[in-house]
């Protein structure tokens, strides 16, 4: 798969070096040519540096390892180079005190998609840290990590799931775009807890036997979630 990476930072490193790695052909895409030389030859691999538009004319694939409030203007500069690519959209829209910066309006993913109509947004790899990314492979207790993923596209999510799994995780259906706040909303959650409370979020959810409550003979109204 050709692989166009937009961005030269840690989301980028992290990531498109396992792509090169499994295979894919990489470049990397950015506006400061001396930082994607870098990164291209840290990568190794067989990948190239780029500017911004070659890495998306490239790409299959675009991940768009950009910050908020870069994304979608990048997005909307490159749109035609997007047209019927894969846009991958790893961002996470938080602010100070751990704050959703999308507030009730659309999400970041939602943004990248207006920006660039003619591409297939989907939405991953925005819940970990990037050094969680670059484990070989992300895995604990035994357990690889699940990613979840969102997009409406259907080619577009297989390429994505593909990719998911080169990382070394399992791949999670979402649901469509219009689910991308709701992970955007989760990392701020877990971010918050992580970093601002110490607390480990994953405690916060129970094993999937007693995700729906637990069940018990005979109280099969309750466990519907009525009244007993």
């Amino acid at each position: 798969m050709r692989i166009g990476v937009l961005g030269t930072g840690n989301m980028a490193d992290a990531l498109a070096t396992h792509w090169a790695r499994a295979g894919h052909e990489v470049t990397i895409g950015g506006r400061d040519a001396h930082k994607a030389e870098r990164l291209a030859t840290r990568i190794g691999d067989g990948a190239k540096p780029a500017g911004l538009r070659t890495a998306a004319e490239f790409g299959q694939v675009v991940l768009a390892a950009l910050p908020f409030g870069a994304g979608a203007g990048v997005a909307r500069e490159l749109h035609t180079a997007l047209d019927g690519k894969v846009l991958l959209d790893c961002s996470n829209p938080v602010g100070p005190g751990f704050r959703l910066l999308t507030e009730r309006g659309p999400s970041a993913a939602q943004q990248l998609a207006a920006a660039a109509p003619g591409a297939h947004v989907v939405k991953a790899f925005n819940l970990c840290h990037e050094d969680v990314w670059r484990m070989r492979p992300p895995v604990f207790d035994g357990r690889p990590l699940a990613v979840p993923v969102c997009g409406d596209d259907q080619a577009a999510l297989t390429r994505v799931h593909e990719l998911v799994r080169d990382v070394g995780c399992e791949p999670v259906a979402g649901g469509g775009l219009e689910r991308a706040g709701l992970l955007e909303a989760t990392a701020a959650l877990f971010i918050g807890l992580w970093v601002g409370e110490g607390a480990d979020a994953q405690a916060i959810a129970p094993p999937l036997a007693y995700a729906a409550g637990p069940r018990h003979e005979g109280t099969s109204l309750h466990h519907r979630g009525e009244p007993r």
